[in-house]
């Protein structure tokens, strides 16, 4: 993901966030409604979350120093992390807790007509946002589903924003099925069901987001496809002959680290091993881009040695 597609998908996000937290706090004002309360607080933990993810990407920009000598890439990461927490701190624990107060001391609502033209408003720009999301992402889907792009993407956020989104959308329609029943069965007990399932489906979708970025802040290797370009790439049959072992990490979203060791053929000079590791580098970046940090040792030919 390059850094101008990812933000321009957090930017409309966060653009659509804000205004839907604005109509869905006066809603909740007008009609006493609890999930449309709930739904308010998603979008401005939703706004805020894109905030950070911003703040990560500007973080990540710092030049590389002598305490962090391979850069601040991870940031994008951390904040990544953060906002998974912030989605669970604020929009889960928050919406359960209310759901159940809701249940348990049911309210009638006032103005359900303008609960639902709110909530209608809010599922287009949800949409609008969800299909930058889907937009930006699918260039780098490769053909693969969507939830597996989420699980082995190394750059957080379009999964966040997609996951945010996708959360959205669902708690939209559990809110409005919250009000219709409200109002088709005349049992504001609805209201508060409507609720907690919408902090049960931020739960969840915070859990899964801190289980993802929680990998990828503590250091996730190449995919799968990349390790065996890496593998292909390192050697060329004449001069270096295997690879013995190979290590790889993102140091962040686009750069990663490759630690290698291979076998070089017999009888080469120091000038020819040295031109070997660097055509070797240079095939390894042409066929992986974010392979920019590379160190290869070169180990002399051994029968039993092993890739």
């Amino acid at each position: 993901m390059s850094a101008g597609g990812g933000k321009k998908a957090i930017l409309a996000a966060l653009s659509a966030n804000a205004g839907i937290a604005v109509a869905k706090f006066v809603g909740a004002a007008i009609t006493g409604s609890g999930s449309m309360l709930a739904e308010a607080v998603h979008s401005v933990a939703d706004t805020g979350n894109q905030g950070l993810l911003l703040l990560g990407q500007k973080r990540a920009e710092q030049e590389a120093d002598e305490l962090h000598p391979f850069g601040y890439g991870r940031n994008r990461y951390f904040y990544s992390f953060v906002v998974a927490l912030v989605l669970f701190s604020l929009g889960s624990m928050y919406a359960i807790y209310e759901g159940i107060h809701k249940i348990q001391h049911p309210e009638h609502l006032s103005s359900p007509v303008v609960a639902i033209v709110i909530l209608g408003i809010a599922a287009v720009l949800e949409g609008y946002s969800f299909r930058t999301a889907m937009k930006e992402s699918s260039p780098l889907r490769q053909g693969a589903g969507w939830w597996r792009f989420i699980r082995n993407s190394r750059s957080p956020e379009l999964p966040v924003v997609l996951l945010e989104d996708t959360g959205a959308l669902i708690g939209l329609l559990i809110a409005l099925g919250a009000v219709l029943l409200t109002v088709l069965t005349g049992d504001p007990v609805w209201d508060g069901i409507g609720t907690l399932g919408i902090g049960v489906l931020l739960g969840v979708i915070a859990v899964v987001l801190i289980v993802e970025m929680q990998s990828l802040l503590i250091g996730e290797g190449a995919t799968p496809s990349e390790n065996e370009a890496i593998r292909t790439n390192l050697v060329d049959g004449s001069r270096i002959d295997r690879v013995i072992h190979l290590r790889t990490q993102y140091l962040g979203p686009e750069e990663m680290l490759v630690a290698a060791k291979v076998a070089i053929v017999p009888d080469l000079d120091i000038a020819q091993i040295a031109t070997a590791i660097d055509d070797a580098e240079e095939r390894v970046r042409a066929a992986v881009p974010a392979a920019r940090v590379i160190y290869i040792e070169p180990d002399l030919y051994r029968k039993q040695a092993v890739a």
